[in-house]
Order: structure tokens, then C-alpha cells, then sequence
């Protein structure tokens, strides 16, 4: 697993007093690929943007639309 989930599921939780231990293989696997796929739909949004017209803030803001998550 890649270091960086490691990191984002300790800090959702997913780590805390052995839950990902606990787990079966479906329920393990089933998150990994759902971050897999959230990472699949930001690169998806970015790769829309062109790099001509598409400034930072706006990359940003159309992740954060994408996904209804608030500042």
C-alpha cells in the first residue's frame, strides 16, 4: 500500500486501535479502491482544465465542486 493512503487513513481513523486490522481482505481492498477512485475522478477533473486557461485556484475549485466538499 502506498505510504500516502497509509497516511490518510490514520488520519481518518482507519488505522486507529487496529480497525484495518480487523478488517477482512473484502473490506480492505474495498477502501483502497474507492481512494483509487477518487484519485481516478481528480485526475479526470485537472485533465479537462487546459494548462492556457486553467489556473491553480481554479483547478481547486472545480475539485471541490466536483466533489461537494466545502473550504
Amino acid at each position: 500500500m502506498h505510504k500516502q493512503f497509509d497516511h490518510l487513513m490514520y488520519s481518518a481513523g482507519l488505522t486507529a486501535q487496529g480497525c484495518w486490522d480487523q478488517m477482512d481482505e473484502y473490506d480492505r481492498n474495498a477502501i483502497l479502491k474507492f481512494a483509487q477512485l477518487i484519485v481516478a475522478e481528480c485526475i479526470d477533473t485537472v485533465s479537462d482544465c487546459s494548462v492556457e486557461y486553467c489556473t491553480r485556484p481554479q483547478i481547486v475549485s472545480e475539485i471541490r465542486e466536483h466533489f461537494g466538499v466545502e473550504e
